[in-house]
Order: C-alpha cells, then sequence, then structure tokens
C-alpha cells in the first residue's frame, strides 16, 4: 500500500510549477479511481462491448441491467478504450479521455462530473502535462487481484488525507479528526462485539453528513478487522459536489454499492426515505442556521408530525444540528426489527438551549421520555480543525441492554488529550488510542465515577411554573403622570377639543390626591369627566388608568371581572421544579415564605428538559491564601526592582 501511495505522490510532484499544491488533489484523485475502474472491468470488457453493440436498440433500463450483469458490476464502460489503448495514441488523447469517460455508466460517470475532471484535463492538456500523467497511472497496477478493495481503500484515504493537508481550505470543512471517528466508531460498536464476530453477520451504516466518506470508511475497517467475513452495506449524502465525488469514489474502490451514496441536501431530499440502518455516525455542521430549508422542514413537520422526522420539533432557525439528530434517530430499526444504535457530534447548544416548551427543550423531551440517550460524551477543546468550541458525543440506541434502561450515562473525556507538537487550524488536541480506549472502556463499563456518572432520564425533566403576584396600584393626578397620559398613542389621536378638555378633567382630580382601589379612582374619574361634560370609556379608559398608576404595596388588590386577584405582570416569575417533586409543595417551601401573596398560574405550566453537563462533573478550586498570593507580588516586584537598577546603572 505504502508503494502505491508513495507512486502516486510521486506523480503530483511532478504537477509542481503549472499546479499549485492545493490543486494535486483534483488530478491524483480523479485518476486513481479511473485507473481502479480500469483495472475493475478489465476482465469483462470484451463481454460487455458485445453486449453493448447488440442491446444499442433496448430501451435504457433494460440495457442498464444487460451490462451490469455482463460486467459484473453495478456498473460499466462502453468504450473501447482502456489506459493502454489510451496511452498508445498520444495525438488524440484528449478526445480519447472524454470518449473514455462517456463511456461509463450514468451512476459512475457522475464521479467524474462532480469532481470536474473535464476542467482538470483541459488544464493538464494545455500544460502540456496529461500525457505524462496518464502514462504514469497506466504503469501502476490496481488490479483486484493485486490489490484488494480494502488495501485500495487505505490508499484512496491516505490520498485524501494528503490532499486536504496541501488545501487551501480550512482542513475541517472536509473531514472529522481521525481519532474522534475512531471514537465514534468503537462507541457504538462496543456493546455489539459478540453480535457483530459472528459468521455472516450482516450489517448496514448510515451516515447523512457523509462529507468525504471518513466515518464510513473507518466503520468499515474497524468491522472487516473484527470480522473479515462480514457483510457491511454502506450509505451515505452529502449537498457539497467535491466532497461526495471522493466519498462515492472511495465507496466505489471498496467495491460499495455506488448508488449508496447520494448526492443532496438530506434536511430537504431525504434520499433513503424508506430505509432503517443498524448503525448511524454524523458530525453536522456546527451553529449553521437552516434558513435555506426552514419552508421545507417546517412544511413536513406541519404535515407528518411524528410520522415524519421531525415530529418533536425544530430548534431555532440559527442552528439546525438538532435537525440532523432527529433525522438520524428516524433512520433507526423498530425494536422488534433489532433496533439501531447511532452517533453524532454535537456542540454544547443541544444540551440546554431554548426554554421548556421551546423546539430544543420539547426534542431533548421526546428523546428521553422515549429512552433513546444512551450515554453523552464530553470531548476536549481545540479537538476539530475548525472550532475550538466544546463538543459531545450523543449515542442514542433504542436497543439498551436492561441494566440501561431508563438511564443516561454522561462520561467527562475533557481531560482525555494528547497535546499536538504543532496546531493544525484550530486543532490544539488529539485523542490518542489510551484516551480511545479509556472512553470507551468506561462507556462499557457503565459505572458512576469520577469521569463516569449515571442518572435517570427523569433526573433532565422539569416544570416551569409561571408564579403570579397581585396587582397593586395607587393613582395620583401629578403633573408628571398627567405628562405621560397625553404622550400615549390613544390620547395623541384625540382632537383638540377633546384633549383640552382631558387635561382639565384630570387636573381637577388634584395633585394631592391618591387612590389605593381602583374601583374607587374609576368613579373619581368618572365623575369628574362627567362634571365636565365628557365621557371616558374604553381604550382612552385605560391608558388614563395605566398611565396615572404606580406600584404600591400598600394598595387594594386589582380585581378582574370575575372579582378574582389580577396578575403584576412586572412581579411575574418563573420557577423550574424537578420533574417528581410536588408543585404545590415546591411553591410552598420556596416561594410563600417570601411571597405570601403569590399563586401558581396553572394554565402556564410548560414541561423541558436540559442536560447541565459541566454542572455535574464540577469541581470546586478553593482561592490561593493571601499569604501565598503576596509572596508571588513581592517576587515580582524584587525583580522590577533590579531590572530598574540595571537600567539606571
Amino acid at each position: 500500500m505504502v508503494n502505491h501511495v508513495n507512486f502516486i505522490w510521486n506523480i503530483a510532484e511532478s504537477l509542481r510549477g503549472p499546479f499549485k499544491p492545493a490543486e494535486y488533489g483534483s488530478v491524483v484523485l480523479p485518476f486513481t479511481v479511473l485507473r481502479r475502474l480500469d483495472a475493475v472491468l478489465a476482465e469483462t470488457k470484451p463481454k460487455v462491448l458485445n453486449v453493448a453493440k447488440a442491446t444499442e436498440l433496448m430501451p435504457d433500463m433494460l440495457r442498464h441491467l444487460r451490462l451490469t450483469e455482463a460486467a459484473g458490476h453495478q456498473f460499466y464502460n462502453t468504450s473501447p478504450f482502456d489506459f493502454a489503448k489510451l496511452v498508445a495514441d498520444p495525438q488524440d488523447l484528449r478526445a480519447n479521455l472524454s470518449a473514455y469517460l462517456a463511456g461509463f455508466s450514468e451512476n459512475v460517470r457522475d464521479i467524474f462530473e462532480r469532481f470536474e475532471f473535464d476542467k482538470t484535463l483541459n488544464k493538464l492538456a494545455e500544460k502540456n502535462k496529461l500525457y505524462a500523467v496518464t502514462e504514469k497511472f497506466a504503469q501502476a497496477d490496481f488490479h483486484p487481484n493485486v490489490v484488494s478493495n480494502i488495501d485500495m481503500g487505505l490508499i484512496f484515504e491516505e490520498l485524501i488525507r494528503w490532499a486536504n493537508e496541501r488545501s487551501n481550505e480550512t482542513a475541517g470543512d472536509h473531514y472529522t479528526p481521525r481519532e474522534v471517528i475512531a471514537l465514534m466508531v468503537q462507541l457504538i460498536f462496543a456493546l455489539d462485539d459478540d453480535a457483530l464476530s459472528k459468521p455472516g453477520v450482516v450489517r448496514s451504516i448510515y451516515d447523512p453528513t457523509a462529507g468525504t466518506g471518513g466515518m464510513l470508511s473507518v466503520a468499515d475497517e474497524y468491522l472487516r478487522r473484527m470480522n473479515p467475513g462480514v457483510q457491511l452495506s454502506l450509505y451515505g449524502q452529502d449537498y457539497n459536489d467535491a466532497s461526495y465525488a471522493i466519498c462515492k469514489a472511495d465507496m466505489v474502490i471498496k467495491g460499495q454499492d455506488v448508488d449508496n451514496i447520494v448526492l443532496g441536501d438530506t434536511l430537504t431530499e431525504d434520499a433513503f426515505d424508506d430505509k432503517k440502518f443498524d448503525y448511524g455516525l454524523s458530525n453536522p455542521p456546527f451553529g449553521v442556521d437552516w434558513k435555506d430549508q426552514r419552508a421545507y422542514v417546517d412544511a413536513e413537520h406541519a404535515k407528518l408530525g411524528f410520522n415524519g422526522r421531525f415530529g418533536p420539533g425544530t430548534p431555532a432557525v440559527s442552528d439546525g444540528a438538532m435537525l440532523f439528530l432527529l433525522h438520524l434517530v428516524s433512520k433507526m430499526r423498530k425494536k422488534e426489527d433489532g433496533g439501531s444504535r447511532v452517533a453524532i457530534v454535537l456542540n454544547g447548544s443541544p444540551l440546554f438551549s431554548g426554554g421548556a416548551g421551546g423546539g430544543e427543550s420539547n426534542i431533548r423531551k421526546w428523546l428521553l421520555d422515549n429512552d433513546l440517550v444512551e450515554a453523552i460524551i464530553a470531548l476536549p477543546k481545540d479537538i476539530f480543525y475548525n472550532t475550538g468550541i466544546s463538543t459531545y458525543i450523543w449515542v442514542l440506541s433504542n436497543r439498551k441492554t436492561d441494566e440501561r434502561k431508563g438511564c443516561v450515562q454522561l462520561i467527562d473525556g475533557r481531560e482525555m488529550k494528547k497535546k499536538l507538537s504543532k496546531g493544525l487550524g484550530s486543532k490544539r488536541n488529539e485523542l490518542s488510542e489510551k484516551n480511545i480506549e479509556t472512553i470507551v472502556g468506561l462507556y462499557a463499563g457503565f459505572e458512576d465515577g469520577e469521569h463516569s456518572k449515571i442518572f435517570r432520564n427523569e433526573d433532565f425533566l422539569y416544570r416551569t411554573i409561571t408564579v403570579e403576584r397581585p396587582l397593586k396600584l395607587n393613582w395620583q393626578a401629578t403633573p408628571e403622570r398627567i405628562d405621560t397620559v397625553f404622550a400615549a398613542k390613544a390620547v395623541q389621536k384625540l382632537s383638540e377639543a377633546d384633549a383640552v378638555a382631558l387635561r382639565r378633567v384630570l387636573e381637577s382630580l388634584g395633585d394631592d390626591a391618591v387612590w389605593k382601589n381602583r374601583a374607587v379612582f374609576h368613579k373619581s374619574l368618572k365623575d369628574a369627566a362627567k362634571a365636565e361634560g365628557i365621557a371616558i370609556t374604553g381604550p382612552l379608559l385605560k391608558t388614563v388608568t395605566t398611565e396615572l398608576s404606580e406600584q404600591d404595596d400598600t394598595a387594594d388588590v386589582c380585581l378582574d371581572a370575575k372579582r378574582s386577584s389580577e396578575p403584576d405582570a412586572s412581579l411575574r416569575n418563573t420557577e423550574n421544579v424537578p420533574w417528581e417533586e410536588d408543585v404545590d409543595e415546591y411553591v410552598r417551601r420556596e416561594v410563600l415564605p417570601y411571597a405570601p401573596d403569590a399563586w401558581i398560574d396553572h394554565a402556564k405550566t410548560k414541561e423541558g428538559a436540559e442536560i447541565p453537563f459541566t454542572r455535574h462533573f464540577y469541581k470546586y478550586v478553593p482561592p490561593r491564601s493571601l499569604d501565598e498570593i503576596d509572596r508571588d507580588l513581592e517576587a515580582v516586584m524584587d525583580q522590577l526592582r533590579a531590572m530598574l537598577v540595571e537600567v539606571e546603572r
């Protein structure tokens, strides 16, 4: 494998000058795929050409079936060219390459179109590099008898990594750090080792944000090392053309079904809406809004409800990560069909953002109510290439073991890291093999300890209650309060004559009189208005009552039409009550001693869920003593004095 990688790297280095290092990948990646496919199809090529000629007049679908049968694969090439014939005719190489690419079945031709390979070939031809590159790749023996699918996949992944490192773009835009993927893969398989090691086992893995296919590849390698005979199907979707091309090419090279990798926006174009999978992996974008997808997502939520993907709710439009979480959950097999386990990387926001009754909280509560959250693992900061924020792996499952049912395991891996000798973008730390082993061991062990804590689902649920206080006001017609009345919109709409009359009414009340009962104040106001020959009713009465009032704890309680206490919106408060605590008992203990006249508006009670991860692993660090701080300050002052002495000399 190393020899093949070095061989291809040398081809890339020969491009120096006309091509920048960041452009090398656009040459060697599609050429590697092309050479591999050429070798894979070589043995059945004559048969395919014969069938192609004999089926020219057949309907496209039937012809495609006949050609795939002849090729022995789900793709084929009907062009008479292969690499040997291409390099044998240097004069017509560019035109022949186009004809060769056009001969591929559409499901493979799509890869080269998304690579924009035509542009690359034109530039190679323009810079007189096309023949040299083609001729060198023709020398590479990528026949399956020489290079297995697994080894070819490893070669291609190494080339992807190598190309990303030389790209001008942020590495994290292309892939998740390899060690993070390794941790996620081991987590979803950790409890299934016995089942996965059996002969003839069949499994499927899905990534809705596949990128270049890193997660699928690592999962594939891990399972095949565990069980070389495993029948594994890999599925993925991505909306970026270049990433999709690389991922699909990687899957083709590994011998996977070429149609299992699809281009498109997962949120609006679910390519696998009729499929369920054994395992799922995803690293969706952090903090990216979903404005462009909002109309579609909201429509699905409203129309399909829980029969669709977004039944529990939708998060704030500023961050769509939880939509991918719900999408991944929708791809789980039913419990009776064996169930599923998935792992997804999220930032800290999905743990706590949004209050009770909000979209994020409703999603969390639905996941907990359905006992889907198996574990959440906090990762070290500065572990991703394009962000230094806190990140968490959520492990979800609908086939928990008996001991895990009704429980959530939190694992603190924030300090389990290895410092990089040289930073890569925002990445300053990495997970060592020992770190991964420790985290997976904590997960599999499922015990309470310093870095692992077990909670019941209900521990993260709560009710938000609304605490009301009675409205108590006084009224006084001081010049200042009268001015606020005339600043109100309802009063500014009055005619000049009516405004003058209203001012006379208010001034007639006198600025020394104070009313502490609203009904009594209203009677005095209406009597004064009647004396002036005007009526104060409706919106005008409401405005005057509001603007002449002031909060007063010594005043009478304002009553509504049903003679019930009217709440004071300015004193309204909310309290979060733990799920299993009686609300009335909570109010008697926590509220009434400080506000005896308070009451709960039960109609406004909302249910919520929050996972305050860091609170459960908080460690108190006492501050340094004053004596210690004084000693340090004195030492610094001594150094400064010595430096000043040196300067004076």
